[in-house]
C-alpha cells in the first residue's frame, strides 16, 4: 500500500497596488508618453494583470494602479531591473509620492482611494456592496445583450459579459456606491 502526502501550497490572492506621481508642471505629455512605455513593459511581466493611469483631481497628480497575481509577482517587479530602467527615465519628469503608496488585495481594491489611511470596510460590507453594483448590471446586460449575441460561439459570447461589468464596475458603479455609501461602509469620522 503506497501512501501519498499531499501539501497544500497556500494560494496567493491577487495583489492592487496604487502609485502616487507628482508630474511637473510642463511635463504632462512626457510623462503621459513614460506611462505608455512602461505600462507595456508591465503588462509583459510575469503575472502582471495590468495597469490602469488615472489623473482624478486637478494639477500635476497621477495615479497608476497595478494589478498582478500575487504578492510575490509585484515584488520581483518593484525589485526589477525593468523597473528601475523605467524609474531612471522619469527623472526630472515626476516623482513619486511614496508616502502614498498603497496594495491591496480582493474587493479592498474598490474601497480604497489614493492618499488616503481610510481602511477598507469589513468584508461583509464590501461584498454586500458589490453585488449591490454587480446585480444590476448583469440584469440589464441579460436583458439587452445577451439576447443578441445567442448565435456566438460560446467563447465570444462569455467574453462579452466580462468586457461591460467589469470595466463599468470598476470606474463607474463601484466609485458611486462607495461614495453614496460612505457612512455605512466606513463610519463616521469620530467612530
Amino acid at each position: 500500500m503506497v501512501v501519498m502526502s499531499t501539501t497544500q501550497v497556500p494560494r496567493a490572492d491577487p495583489v492592487t497596488t496604487v502609485f502616487t506621481w507628482q508630474v511637473r508642471p510642463g511635463r504632462e505629455a512626457d510623462f503621459e508618453e513614460w506611462t505608455r512605455g512602461v505600462t507595456d513593459c508591465v503588462s509583459r511581466f510575469p503575472g502582471s494583470q495590468g495597469v490602469s493611469w488615472l489623473r482624478p483631481e486637478p494639477g500635476h497628480r497621477f495615479h497608476g494602479v497595478l494589478r498582478f497575481s500575487d504578492p510575490q509577482r509585484l515584488t520581483d517587479w518593484l525589485t526589477s531591473p525593468e523597473r528601475a530602467e523605467w524609474h531612471a527615465r522619469i527623472e526630472g519628469i515626476a516623482t513619486e509620492v511614496r508616502d502614498e503608496r498603497q496594495s491591496t488585495t480582493g474587493l479592498e481594491a474598490w474601497f480604497r482611494l489614493p492618499g488616503t489611511t481610510v481602511q477598507p470596510p469589513p468584508r461583509w460590507k464590501m461584498v454586500l456592496t458589490t453585488f449591490m453594483g454587480a446585480y444590476p448590471l448583469v440584469v440589464l446586460i441579460q436583458w439587452l445583450v445577451t439576447p443578441s449575441t445567442a448565435s456566438w460561439p460560446l467563447p465570444l459570447r462569455a467574453a462579452v459579459f466580462p468586457v461591460l461589468l467589469l470595466p463599468l464596475l470598476t470606474y463607474v458603479i463601484m466609485p458611486g456606491l462607495s461614495r453614496l455609501l460612505r457612512l455605512w461602509l466606513y463610519g463616521t469620522p469620530d467612530g
